[in-house]
């Protein structure tokens, strides 16, 4: 996978081609080119990844079955800016946040929404469309939510299930800060439990990674993103 994919998708936005439009694009990228030089002045140069996404997950369940997980990735304020910059002062129903909302997310489905999600060793899949999603802005952050149904409900009871979601090139890291950050409904939480594991690759690992500029892809059989990223495990009794 292209390294920079997934970066240049989140970023792509509307084109104004007025001499003014023009004249605020470069004004604009160029305030974002000094605030990521002035970043990395007290960071190495080099190393992936090179953009943060906070995740939140609600696990979805009805009749004894998972049948979804609902996402929220909250992107760093860098990676946020050509968004937030392309919605402008749009208020939160204006059509401006559904076109980029449908743009991120044309981008997220065609890597299988970064996600992958396991049961008795084999992949369990999703929908081809999500049920639900949307863009919206928080202080200086680009905000996506949306519904990843998977394709067909699964049985919850005395079951176990393994999820990660995850960039396979480590060009964006796509983490949860706790446990906290992925819920179980109401009806749930007397039977099931999750947990999220956070992967400690070997040092080898982490000086490739260090090692790698911002246009480098490392080998796709090697799984960069892979090994860092972190593994939620839903067991129900």
């Amino acid at each position: 996978m292209d390294s920079g994919k997934f970066h240049r998708g989140i970023l792509a936005g509307s084109q104004n081609f007025s001499p003014e439009g023009i004249m605020k694009k470069i004004l604009h990228r160029l305030f974002i080119t000094m605030s990521l030089l002035v970043m990395l002045s007290a960071e190495p140069a080099l190393a992936h990844p090179h953009s943060f996404i906070s995740m939140k997950t609600q696990i979805i369940a009805g009749q004894g079955q998972i049948t979804a997980l609902q996402m929220r990735w909250m992107m760093d304020e860098i990676t946020s800016a050509d968004l937030l910059y392309d919605a402008g002062e749009a208020k939160p129903d204006s059509p401006v946040w559904k076109r980029l909302a449908a743009e991120v997310m044309a981008n997220v489905l065609t890597q299988h929404y970064f996600t992958e999600f396991w049961h008795n060793g084999e992949k369990v899949k999703f929908a081809a469309r999500p049920s639900a999603y949307s863009l919206s802005r928080e202080g200086h952050q680009a905000v996506l939510e949306f519904t990843l149904p998977l394709a067909r409900p699964q049985p919850l009871a005395g079951q176990r299930y393994l999820f990660s979601t995850f960039d396979p090139s480590y060009f964006v890291d796509m983490s949860y800060e706790n446990d906290n950050e992925v819920l179980l409904p109401d009806e749930l939480k007397g039977a099931c439990k999750v947990a999220v594991k956070t992967p400690k690759p070997d040092a080898a690992v982490q000086a490739f990674a260090l090692s790698l500029d911002k246009a480098d892809a490392p080998p796709e059989e090697m799984a960069l993103g892979k090994q860092f990223a972190q593994q939620v495990t839903l067991q129900c009794q």
